[in-house]
């Protein structure tokens, strides 16, 4: 970790550490990071998102994988931004997910936030437990486990040396 570490990604540095991009890249800043413990993710959700078209017609909700998928990047911001991994082009697996429970609708005009704590961290595989909300509602929970991998990372820089 770096003693000044931020307590918030915008959407920029959340772009030089996670790879996604639209239309998966799910969230829009993570704030309230407290180093390799916590932190909330805040997804705006628009109508104009390509899942919306199917996912249903004339009833638009957000698919609940993508709401875990949405807690996921905010544990990997956070664990970027705690291990200052900007620009290091490090990807991410899901390893499991675990007591996924789904609450509420999220439809377009809501603001998802999405709390995420380490259960257990360091090295490459760590485990989060993640709740996301809207306006103090529960919409959805997990456990997760995911792998930050920067092995790609140094076999590309590896190949260009």
């Amino acid at each position: 970790m770096t003693d000044n570490a931020p307590l918030s990604a915008d959407i920029d540095l959340i772009q030089r550490i996670i790879p996604h991009r639209y239309p998966f890249l799910l969230i829009d800043k993570v704030r309230d990071i407290v180093p390799n413990e916590t932190a909330v993710g805040v997804k705006n959700v628009t109508f104009n998102e390509p899942h919306f078209q199917g996912h249903f017609p004339g009833a638009p909700i957000m698919p609940g994988v993508t709401i875990i998928e949405a807690l996921a990047q905010t544990a990997a911001v956070m664990v970027g931004v705690s291990e200052g991994l900007a620009d290091k082009n490090m990807l991410v697996y899901f390893m499991a997910i675990d007591k996924a429970k789904f609450r509420r609708k999220v439809v377009p005009g809501d603001v998802l936030e999405l709390k995420v704590t380490v259960k257990r961290g360091g090295g490459k595989v760590w485990k989060f437990e993640g709740v996301a909300t809207v306006e103090g509602e529960m919409a959805a929970q997990a456990e997760f486990t995911a792998m930050m991998d920067l092995g790609a990372a140094k076999a590309d820089s590896a190949e260009t040396a």
